[in-house]
């Protein structure tokens, strides 16, 4: 069996640069502020940085509206800054790898300008320009964030194709020119020497090419969000718009590229469809289990049958890959709380997320339990998808402006997006006292929800997230090793063996997803179980696999011998 990669034993660190730290004192993050931090999270025990969109943008799609592929945000900071951040990162051997928006630009890329400056300019051909019909747009394709997926152009009396907002124009990537200069924004940055690329939307590249209608019986003005249909609806709703031929021949060209450069540089799609690995070793290395979060809550049941399907689904040589909160989903601590017992669920389900075989992703700030943010006004929120939704429910379906405003502060992306909370002073550390941040800082950081406060409390929810990272980093069998399922009749309690043969190493988890103590035996043929954690702080004399009780909520690790 060969060593296993970096990137599948590492733990990653999600960092949204605009929440993470000011370096500069203008109530945005920033590259120095990021710099700074990077003790803090070589103590913190993460292996790598996924760094969302730091590149120039008019932040209409909170970054992901790119006008500039190969330089930095000057909120952010410079270039030199950014070397600096990554240096500065690689000596502390954390792996740094940005975001790659392949999908689209923003409208302010010199690109688009020059597209949509006249029909007959070379750039013309890089975007997808159609002519309307009957009066209206080329046909009745929604976009995601909600209306239609075309706007009209005043200047060149055609439409352009927008998967999203309308300010993020889709590249057409049946046009070489436009591969060739992504391919040479790629090689920019592994030039430079980052260790990869998290792919977003990659499923959106390609639209059908003879742009037929959509057959799912919505009018596109009916669609407020198209994320939030059910899976079947969603793919039915844009079954021209997504997973198009010519994606995997795509994805294999970018993953040859991407091979040319040593260290073993990954590439990490946000997609859930399988089919992306390839062979397992000829497309992308990782792929997000977003089937495992994307539900009101997790269940024993859930998560068991999503192992059982997932791991079942790979590839032979792929690699799973799992997260429970990221940029665009409420908070860890919120989403899987059920306002009593949230604390001891939040460590449950962190615990889940570094047990489970794979490479785990963290999202800043849920190491200290940040919960979602409550806003209060229209003026507060800073995501144009839900301002977009705002306009499409009072203006085109009539909705009353309260009830639209209800329905936006329930689901705004800027509830996960809140500045990190360092300390217990104003704006929670992130900037300074008589500076406003650029979306408020959640007022639980004067509760102890910051970093300074819980690093001084062995017991605190940032100390427990350094444990497990601790006990993770040192136990193959956790990083590496196989996944499997016991006690599969229960509703209660999760319980899971994870064996590495070649270290020689075999572990057993339980977590207890119940407020209730549950008794139970296994038979494991092992005699001297070594406790490696428990939220309970068990002594090893008192476990016993014949009688064994969890208390509520308990988290249970333990080493077995010998080997099964």
């Amino acid at each position: 069996m060969s060593s296993p990669k970096w990137w599948q034993t590492a733990v990653f660190y999600q960092i949204y640069p605009r929440s993470f730290a000011d370096g500069n004192g203008d109530g945005i993050g920033d590259f120095a502020g990021m710099t700074r931090k990077l003790d803090y999270l070589q103590d913190l025990g993460i292996d790598a940085i996924w760094l969302s969109p730091h590149f120039p943008s008019p932040f209409l799609d909170c970054g992901y509206d790119i006008s500039d592929y190969t330089a930095v945000a000057p909120e952010y900071g410079t270039l030199e800054d950014f070397k600096t951040f990554l240096e500065d990162a690689h000596s502390r051997h954390i792996k740094v790898v940005l975001d790659l928006v392949l999908n689209h630009s923003s409208d302010q890329h010199d690109w688009f300008k020059a597209s949509r400056s006249s029909r007959d300019n070379p750039k013309r051909e890089w975007y997808v320009w159609r002519e309307g019909r009957n009066g209206g747009p080329p046909n009745n394709w929604a976009s995601i964030f909600g209306g239609s997926a075309w706007t009209y152009d005043e200047q060149t009396g055609q439409y352009y194709y927008h998967a999203f907002l309308k300010e993020q124009p889709d590249l057409n990537w049946r046009n070489p020119e436009v591969k060739a200069a992504m391919w040479d924004a790629v090689r920019f940055w592994l030039d430079m020497g980052v260790d990869g690329f998290r792919l977003d939307a990659l499923a959106t590249i390609y639209e059908h090419p003879d742009l037929p209608d959509q057959t799912s019986g919505y009018a596109a003005e009916e669609i407020l969000d198209a994320n939030a249909f059910h899976k079947d609806e969603y793919l039915k709703l844009l079954e021209f718009q997504v997973r198009q031929p010519g994606l995997h021949e795509l994805m294999q060209e970018l993953r040859s590229l991407v091979d040319e450069y040593s260290g073993d540089r990954v590439l990490i799609g946000e997609d859930e469809d399988v089919a992306f690995y390839g062979t397992g070793n000829n497309e992308l290395h990782l792929l997000f289990n977003f089937p495992l979060v994307n539900v009101p809550k997790l269940t024993v049941q859930h998560i068991r049958a999503n192992q059982a399907q997932r791991l079942t689904a790979l590839p032979p040589e792929a690699w799973p890959c799992n997260t429970l909160g990221h940029h665009d989903i409420s908070r860890l601590w919120t989403h899987f709380g059920d306002g009593s017992n949230d604390a001891a669920l939040a460590k449950l389900h962190l615990a889940l997320l570094l047990t489970l075989k794979g490479t785990p992703f963290i999202f800043n700030g849920d190491e200290i339990g940040m919960t979602d943010l409550e806003l209060s006004k229209l003026s507060e929120v800073k995501d144009s998808a839900v301002l977009n939704q705002y306009y499409l429910l009072t203006e085109k379906l009539s909705i009353t402006p309260a009830k639209a405003l209800e329905t936006v502060l329930a689901t705004t992306r800027d509830r996960c997006r809140s500045p990190l909370q360092w300390e217990n002073s104003a704006n929670g550390g992130f900037c300074p006292a008589d500076v406003s941040p650029w979306l408020p800082v959640n007022k639980n950081y004067a509760t102890g929800v910051n970093v300074a406060t819980q690093q001084e409390d062995p017991d605190s929810h940032l100390n427990f997230c350094k444990r497990l990272l601790s006990l993770r980093k040192t136990n193959e069998a956790l990083r590496t090793g196989d996944y499997q399922a016991l006690h599969n009749d229960s509703k209660t309690y999760l319980a899971f063996l994870r064996h590495d043969k070649q270290a020689g190493q075999s572990c057993l988890v339980m977590l207890n997803f119940s407020d209730e103590t549950q008794r139970l035996s296994l038979d494991l043929g092992a005699n001297s179980p070594n406790i490696l954690m428990s939220s309970t702080n068990r002594k090893e004399e008192s476990l016993s696999f014949e009688t064994l009780e969890l208390a509520p909520f308990e988290i249970l690790i333990a080493q077995l011998y010998p080997l099964r």
